[in-house]
């Protein structure tokens, strides 16, 4: 079933300014905000990832996200809730933060929300 979930990357600017109105979990590798789309929901998932300047230069912000990338792509098919965006911010230590440790707090992170962002009501 979690499968079945797609991916569908965030691209437009509007989509991470969305994302800050909803729940956010801080973690020491990685911040996730994640906000339940208003329109019909689908079965994929929205995923965006940044990195700001104060993570070093170019190099640095790339393989930041390089990692927030493919963490997320092997976890959120499992965790994620359909119809939600989530967007990964890398944190100064995301880059030289050991895997393992990487997987857990993008884990934690994304086990914390699942509550908060539940599936949505029943109109009728």
């Amino acid at each position: 079933m979690a499968a079945s979930r797609k991916l569908r990357r965030l691209k437009r600017r509007s989509e991470f300014l969305a994302a800050r109105n909803g729940r956010t979990e801080r973690r020491k590798s990685l911040l996730v905000q994640a906000v339940r789309r208003a329109e019909p929901a689908g079965d994929w998932i929205g995923d965006g990832y940044t990195a700001t300047k104060k993570i070093g230069h170019s190099p640095a912000r790339s393989r930041a996200k390089r990692r927030l990338r493919e963490a997320a792509r092997l976890l959120l098919p499992e965790l994620g809730e359909p119809g939600v965006d989530y967007v990964f911010i890398a944190r100064g230590v995301t880059g030289g933060t050991d895997w393992a440790a990487l997987l857990d707090d993008m884990k934690s992170a994304l086990i914390s929300l699942a509550p908060a962002l539940g599936a949505p009501r029943d109109p009728s």
